[in-house]
């Protein structure tokens, strides 16, 4: 499927405001939020300290990098004619033709060079430790679908997933308020990455039947549907460890955990998961981002709740 060859399929008009949402998913964007209001309050209660400005841009920052990455994948699989009926997942702009890729191209390049004048400041803040890191996230992001060899293309989603959605951007937000690097954080980040991980792992799983015949080697792919529930059940499993380790690292953060209250949550979607097959997984992908928000609310009222009580 080319932009040549594309007809809009109607109920969307193209170019419009909803076209742009359809690409860029601003339901998507809380997942990028969650890391950053999460190392804001586990930093708070190690330290005692927070700058709002810093915490401004920082959240920008995770912002702009969800977007891009989402526009990115929406542009990458027009390209590649990786669209294929058998797609269960959310529509795509340039698949729909609602939006051309040169158009989705543009607003990425617009989009990181925000990126690049948020970076310098943190920069500023944070020292050139900053600047690898938004390197890095720049080239994930665009890495996901682009490039010769695309990460979508191969078991490693999940990993790149956990760790610029969980360590790096939780551990991140902590360094830019301090300029130490928290264990406590870092624990944090691991539980927040093993569920936003744990959203993939969803995602491929259900579409393992289209994206074996687009030549995608997803973790879903390669190790099988039964294999998959059981790192579906270990993602979810884990966060609760790493919490538990964060506790007994520092008992000043024991408010951390408030993430038991999302328990029954996980526990619900890990029995589902293999009662469910094809559209029906959709249920379970946002029931896993709700998990993830869940989880990274009760996380950030514990750091509060650590902070004024000791």
């Amino acid at each position: 499927m080319t932009e040549e060859n594309t007809q809009p399929v109607p109920g969307v008009k193209p170019g419009s405001f909803a076209a742009w949402c359809a690409s860029f998913r601003p339901k998507t964007l809380g997942i990028a939020a969650a890391p950053v209001f999460v190392g804001l309050a586990v930093s708070a209660a190690v330290t005692h300290t927070f700058d709002i400005v810093v915490a401004l841009a920082t959240l920008a920052l995770s912002l702009l990098m969800q977007a891009i990455s989402n526009m990115e994948n929406d542009a990458g699989y027009t390209k590649r004619k990786a669209e294929r009926k058998s797609r269960k997942g959310l529509p795509r702009s340039t698949a729909n033709g609602w939006l051309t890729v040169a158009q989705v191209e543009r607003m990425i390049k617009i989009l990181i060079g925000v990126v690049a004048l948020d970076t310098l400041f943190l920069i500023y803040v944070g020292g050139w430790v900053m600047l690898a890191i938004s390197v890095a996230s720049v080239v994930a992001a665009y890495a996901y679908m682009g490039g010769p060899k695309p990460i979508a293309y191969t078991p490693w989603g999940e990993f790149v997933v956990f760790v610029f959605f969980g360590p790096i951007a939780v551990a991140g937000t902590a360094y830019l308020q301090t300029s130490i690097w928290q264990p406590e954080a870092l624990l944090a980040g691991s539980a927040l990455g093993f569920i936003a991980s744990a959203v993939l792992a969803v995602n491929n799983f259900r579409d393992t039947e289209h994206d074996a015949e687009v030549g995608r080697r997803t973790l879903a792919v390669a190790l099988g549907r039964q294999a998959m529930i059981g790192v579906y059940c270990a993602l979810l499993y884990s966060p609760y460890l790493m919490v538990a380790a964060a506790i007994v690292y520092n008992p000043s953060v024991f408010g951390l955990s408030l993430c038991l209250l999302a328990l029954p949550r996980a526990l619900k979607l890990i029995d589902e998961l293999p009662r469910r097959e094809g559209n029906d997984l959709n249920a379970v992908m946002f029931g896993t981002v709700k998990l993830e928000l869940l989880f990274s609310l009760c996380l950030t009222v514990g750091g509060i709740v650590s902070l004024i009580l000791l």
